[in-house]
């Protein structure tokens, strides 16, 4: 280590290091705040191409720079903007045949003067694509040969060293992030756009319709309300994944209630025993909470989580049951108070 180097962070104390740690996250706070002034007419015409754009949105950058670029080529093919990464390297052995008319290029450097991107240049302007560049400044190579240039202004990177990129990745990062999303809000993009390019993981089952995650009619257990309870407990045990509830239907087939097991163990409880031997429509809960077919799942488990039940009716249209949300189904999706403990 050199002379002039900072002190090893083994020889800071856990409140200095702490004290470091906030320091630069504030700085490049700043940063940020400072770089939403700059904004001005010239990320609306950026705006106006990436939303404009036929074909595709391609990122290119090198080093840190291309790594963020990986990411906001990402962000925008997930918004509903087409886009691809191109390295520029690679770009010159063969993958510049990936840019056609109609794409739009979107090109970031600090310094404007990365060798493997100024390369690029004028292959880029042969092409006639335009090309939006995210660098430092107005006056350096990239923002000349750009048709629109959106400039980070005076940043001071947060390595101690002032060397490694740091604070101008990540407005680099934050200007990307607001092209896409303000594309996808011009797009009109959607939640359910959303969920068509995000249909695994946690987005994917926040995204769903509760067609997704129900117990299908198949693996529920649906009886006529005039039946005796007794009847309806002995006729519906099935094996396999069971739902605590069963559901109660008119002689039209339409959802008229529903009695769990919980509420056949509260008639034993308070000495309710003969109700067994009645209608279950005496004992059941008319008209209970339902959800419409091809509502959203987050919906669904929201009415779960208010309501404090453990089981929500799919219905159709004329009030037919489809399908049972169970909790036991969403309980990664329940808020904490709620997912903690089921009720019957």
């Amino acid at each position: 280590m050199t002379s002039d180097a900072a002190v090893p962070l083994s020889r800071l104390t856990p409140f200095e290091q702490l004290r470091y740690a906030r320091e630069i996250i504030q700085l490049e706070g700043q940063a940020l705040d400072r770089l939403a002034g700059r904004l001005g007419p010239e990320f609306c015409e950026a705006t106006e191409l990436v939303s404009a754009c036929q074909g595709t949105v391609v990122v290119t950058g090198v080093g840190k720079a291309g790594l963020i670029g990986t990411k906001i080529s990402a962000t925008l093919a997930s918004t509903g903007t087409r886009s691809i990464f191109l390295h520029p390297v690679e770009a010159m052995h063969g993958d510049l045949g990936r840019v056609r008319a109609g794409d739009v290029v979107l090109a970031l450097s600090q310094s404007g003067e990365s060798e493997e991107v100024v390369r690029l240049l004028p292959s880029l302007t042969r092409l006639g694509v335009p090309i939006i560049a995210v660098t430092g400044r107005a006056t350096n190579t990239l923002a000349r040969a750009a048709t629109v240039t959106l400039t980070l202004g005076p940043l001071r990177e947060a390595c101690p060293l002032g060397m490694a990129p740091s604070t101008s990745t990540t407005a680099m990062l934050a200007v990307g992030d607001a092209l896409a999303l303000v594309a996808m809000r011009l797009a009109g993009f959607g939640h359910q756009d959303f969920a068509l390019v995000h249909p695994a993981g946690a987005l994917g089952r926040r995204m769903a319709r509760v067609e997704d995650q129900m117990r299908p009619l198949s693996e529920c257990r649906v009886a006529r309300d005039s039946q005796i309870v007794r009847e309806v407990f002995a006729a519906l045990g099935r094996p396999g994944r069971r739902s605590g509830a069963i559901m109660l239907v008119d002689a039209a087939g339409a959802l008229s209630g529903i009695f769990t097991d919980s509420d056949l163990a509260r008639l034993f409880e308070s000495r309710r025993d003969g109700a067994v031997d009645g209608p279950i429509r005496e004992v059941m809960t008319r008209d209970p909470c339902t959800v419409p077919a091809g509502a959203m799942l987050t919906d669904a488990v929201a009415i779960l989580a208010e309501r404090k039940i453990s089981e929500l009716p799919v219905v159709d249209a004329r009030r037919a049951p489809v399908g049972l949300l169970d909790i036991t189904d969403v309980l990664g999706m329940m808020p904490e108070e709620q997912g903690s403990g089921i009720g019957g």
